[in-house]
């Protein structure tokens, strides 16, 4: 009889490539673990003679060493052993070993004894005097099933590697679209700022200011993103503001300068509508907030002032201050540092004028160079 002949004994046992066979060679290996050795060579020269590979142990200890050893694709164990008992063998390798078909054989024809050996994790259980066609139809069953588990759980760890790169992919397309929108965000913000020849780069500078103060604050990545977001579109209110107005070189009349105001609410009114833009929007809103509750557009003070709004309002002075305009020239950073510590507790949160401060002059000198704007003063 062939290799190939051997395991067609067990018909109906095969896969996509043929018959299951542990070894290469296409020889079925059976494991037949039993005290008495009468009974232990019987059932293997009945398989054999089917054409079945046995191997044989006396004891548990023995079999753990042929598993240990090389893991055979069945074993036929007999409950009732001394010192380890079947029931005990079975606790001991069904974890250790989840592809090996377990048939538990018995001397009592009792239902609760395979029930039993059942619920521990055997396969199936024959009760003894063995009779050949019994026993293969019952490796056949044991080892269909144990096929079939095989086949689930190759299904599942493919699928599981399926999602993985999916979700790889949608998180690769998530940041894509992120970073388009944020690109959108700063030419919006960099287009505001052309509006007015004297801003030009202004929300560039402030955005990465307030980040700046920000992580100094451990803000977390979120809040980050927020707070770059509402130093972005913070002037968006304005293409809503007339030229005449916005452009004006001297004074604002009192409606003139009620206009102007309005420019923190209609921008507002503008971002909100933006989902992903909502948090950014109460910064747009609350840009001129003051501490003291002296700002506008709503009089809030202190920490009823949104987080990033009150961290703008740092970045935004300094930049502002740093920068020249028709009426005067820039200030220094050292300048500008001492004017924002004068406000710390009325016009700015203490606890962020501390974070600003927590930074050198030369940090944010720093900062202000990596830009490329012209040569800092000071």
């Amino acid at each position: 009889m062939t290799d190939s002949d051997s395991c067609t004994k067990l018909k109906g046992v095969t896969t996509a490539g043929g018959p299951i066979c542990a070894d290469r060679s296409g020889v079925f290996r059976v494991l037949i673990v039993d005290d008495d050795v009468s009974a232990r060579k019987l059932l293997a020269i009945m398989l054999e003679e089917a054409g079945v590979q046995c191997e044989t142990a006396a004891c548990a200890e023995e079999a753990l060493g042929v598993l240990d050893a090389r893991p055979p694709d069945a074993a036929l164990v007999d409950l009732q052993m001394p010192s380890v008992s079947g029931m005990e063998l079975l606790n001991k390798v069904r974890s250790l070993y989840p592809s090996l078909a377990f048939l538990m054989v018995t001397g009592v024809d009792d239902i609760r004894v395979g029930i039993e050996a059942m619920k521990k994790g055997a396969d199936d259980y024959l009760v003894k005097p063995l009779q050949l066609e019994v026993v293969m139809a019952s490796l056949e069953r044991a080892l269909s099933k144990k096929r079939l588990e095989q086949e689930v759980e190759n299904y599942r760890t493919h699928l599981e590697e399926i999602v993985g790169q999916r979700t790889e992919q949608l998180n690769s397309a998530q940041l894509q679209i992120e970073r388009s929108y944020e690109d959108t965000l700063e030419a919006l913000g960099a287009a505001i700022d052309l509006r007015d020849s004297e801003t030009a780069g202004h929300s560039k500078r402030v955005a990465i200011y307030a980040a700046t103060i920000a992580k100094e604050l451990r803000a977390t990545e979120q809040e980050l993103k927020t707070i770059a977001r509402g130093a972005w579109l913070h002037d968006i209110g304005k293409l809503a503001t007339p030229d005449a107005i916005l452009l004006k070189p001297g004074p604002l009349t009192h409606e003139e300068w009620r206009i102007m105001r309005r420019h923190a609410e209609t921008g507002y009114e503008l971002v909100q509508r933006i989902p992903f833009l909502a948090s950014a929007a109460e910064i747009v809103l609350s840009h001129h907030e003051r501490w003291d509750g002296s700002g506008y557009p709503q009089g809030l003070k202190g920490a009823d002032i949104p987080f990033g709004a009150r961290i703008f309002a740092v970045a935004d002075t300094l930049d502002a201050m740093t920068s020249d305009r028709p009426y005067r020239s820039a200030l220094s950073f050292e300048e500008a540092q001492e004017e924002i510590r004068r406000g710390s507790g009325s016009r700015y949160d203490s606890n962020v004028v501390s974070a600003f401060l927590a930074k050198t002059i030369e940090n944010w000198k720093a900062v202000r160079y990596s830009l490329n704007q012209s040569p800092v003063k000071g």
